[in-house]
């Protein structure tokens, strides 16, 4: 079975059809988007194939790209370029099998439920505790080939930690992942070509290219020992500069011994081949050094760049400036992903006519465990057309409006905590309190980041010495912090609840405190805004004054 000419990929067509085509199919007009039954898998099928175009187109400026992004080439045109790879995308048979180690046997590796292959599976540890409270266990017992090589990818891509020898992606467990697609959605096509850059650009961004074997871009073509010595390391150096599309840090044979007829338990779909196991051995590829994956962000640590990760509380507004224009700040610093930097400096001219969107997914892990798969888009506003000064002043009028906001959710947050718990040490997770916070604020920050770039690109521009223009921005985002922070604890949180069951005076006194933190100067400071100058008071000798209201360190996007 060869990947490049079986219909396995999942896609929704304008009709709302759900239909499987080959690679080559994906330039057909009516294709809108992937639609596999997992939301991991659509983001994987996404890199995929923006993995499979990159490595195989002949455009090499941004002129004939642009003439692919008007008018999509033909199937037959898109086969013409797979076909020179087709060796490596054979799942099954005698020789190399894609993303599948070249040395394993049958069996030479321990054997592994195929459901296993799948990120969120329940591990060992939770099947001999009976804690598969939310993941059964055994709800995966078939898979059919085509959601096996859909798997496979999707684990090579994100691999976690999976014990000793067992290698973690070539971005690390769970990486954040960012790609550019239009909204409306044109089609799938033009989604996926938004992310592939000139062939010529691409392959100087890091890697060999001089080591044209296809070894070097496809690692399971022969014993990863032709790249990487036993106990060794692979740096970028080692491979081609394609090769991060196709890492493969795991070791692991696909069993086609054993198949059976029945319904694939993960596309629902009859299948005459459905695989139940796997092999696998540890020691694969190590992925060390100054990789730069094109849909990753970076950001700082020490010397090196290390790429982003999902966190814990999802996507908001706050990481909107590190992952769109890139944060520098004294305790860290950002670098959005390459293919979102390239998009906005490059190909500003469809920024004009059309809107696009940051399409935002990835996996937040905890070591081995999945914590949740999170997804969301963002608008993608340039500022390629402003000039450099007043980019900066907009970067930091963002950067100060995301640290305000932090410093309005402490508020909020220990107002809550105290109108529950009083001054008990009673500790709990309050991480909705900032959930709703960021939720509530989202629409305003949007609406007055796209007032913030029309001024930027007016005559005037943004002065930041001018004192009026400064107070009446601050003002203005101040309002929205006081709004949203008195209406969640009067009517969303504290005011929720039953009035028998809370302390009215311990209520009063949390809100009159949260009123005054959020009127005061920590808050001004941050935003700019005039603060009253404080008379000094004699103090008794040997005391110090106390801060009036304490401040919440910065915690940046």
């Amino acid at each position: 079975m060869n990947l490049l000419g079986e219909k396995w990929l999942p896609v929704r067509r304008k009709t709302g059809l759900i239909d499987w085509i080959a690679p080559h199919q994906v330039v057909e007009p009516d294709i809108l988007a992937f639609a596999a039954n997992r939301a991991d898998f659509n983001g994987a099928l996404a890199q995929l194939m923006i993995g499979l175009l990159q490595t195989t187109t002949p455009v090499n400026d941004e002129s004939d790209w642009e003439v692919l992004y008007e008018t999509a080439p033909t199937a037959e045109t898109l086969a013409g370029w797979f076909a020179p790879i087709a060796e490596a995308f054979e799942l099954d048979g005698d020789g190399p099998r894609f993303m599948q180690d070249f040395s394993l046997t049958a069996t030479g590796g321990a054997e592994c439920k195929i459901d296993a292959l799948l990120i969120d599976a329940s591990g060992s540890a939770a099947i001999d505790k009976n804690t598969d409270h939310f993941v059964k266990r055994d709800t995966i017992k078939g898979m059919c080939p085509h959601c096996a090589a859909t798997a496979l990818f999707t684990l090579q891509t994100n691999a976690p930690a999976g014990g000793a020898g067992h290698r973690t992606s070539l971005r690390g467990g769970g990486p954040l992942t960012t790609l550019v697609v239009a909204t409306p959605v044109r089609s799938l096509w033009h989604d996926l070509w938004l992310n592939v850059r000139p062939q010529r650009l691409f392959l100087q961004e890091g890697g060999d290219a001089k080591k044209t074997n296809p070894i070097f871009t496809f690692p399971w073509l022969a014993d990863i020992g032709k790249i990487q010595s036993a106990g060794g390391e692979t740096q970028p150096i080692q491979t081609h500069p394609h090769h991060l599309f196709w890492a493969m840090p795991r070791r692991i044979l696909l069993d086609f011994t054993a198949v059976r007829a029945g319904d694939c338990d993960v596309c629902k779909r009859v299948s005459q081949h459905l695989l139940g196991r796997y092999g696998t051995k540890p020691q694969g590829l190590n992925y060390k050094g100054v990789w730069r994956h094109p849909f990753s962000p970076y950001y700082a640590d020490k010397e090196d760049w290390l790429p982003v990760h999902p966190q814990p509380g999802g996507f908001g507004y706050r990481h909107w400036l590190a992952w769109v224009l890139g944060l520098t700040q004294e305790k860290k610093s950002v670098q959005a992903a390459g293919v979102i930097s390239y998009f906005l400096q490059e190909r500003k001219k469809y920024q004009k006519s059309g809107q696009f969107r940051l399409w935002v997914f990835g996996y937040d892990m905890d070591n081995m465990k999945p914590r949740c798969w999170y997804e969301t888009t963002f608008p993608l506003y340039s500022v390629a057309d402003i000039e450099r000064a007043t980019q900066a002043r907009l970067q930091n009028i963002i950067a100060s409006r995301i640290q305000a906001t932090e410093q309005a959710i402490f508020y909020l947050r220990r107002s809550v905590k105290q109108a529950w718990f009083g001054e008990s040490d009673m500790r709990g997770d309050l991480s909705f309190v900032d959930k709703a916070f960021w939720d509530s604020t989202e629409a305003d920050f949007y609406r007055q980041l796209s007032d913030l770039l029309t001024q930027a690109r007016s005559e005037n521009g943004i002065d930041m010495d001018d004192a009026s223009f400064v107070i009446a921005m601050g003002e203005r985002w101040h309002k929205v912090l006081v709004q949203s922070a008195l209406k969640l604890f009067d009517i969303d949180i504290v005011g929720a609840g039953s009035i028998g069951q809370q302390n009215p005076r311990r209520v009063a006194e949390a809100y009159n405190g949260l009123k005054r933190n959020l009127y005061g100067d920590a808050l001004k400071t941050i935003l700019r805004l005039p603060v009253a100058e404080k008379k000094s008071k004699p103090s008794k000798a040997g005391k110090k004054a106390k801060p009036e209201t304490d401040v919440q360190p910065h915690l940046t996007a």
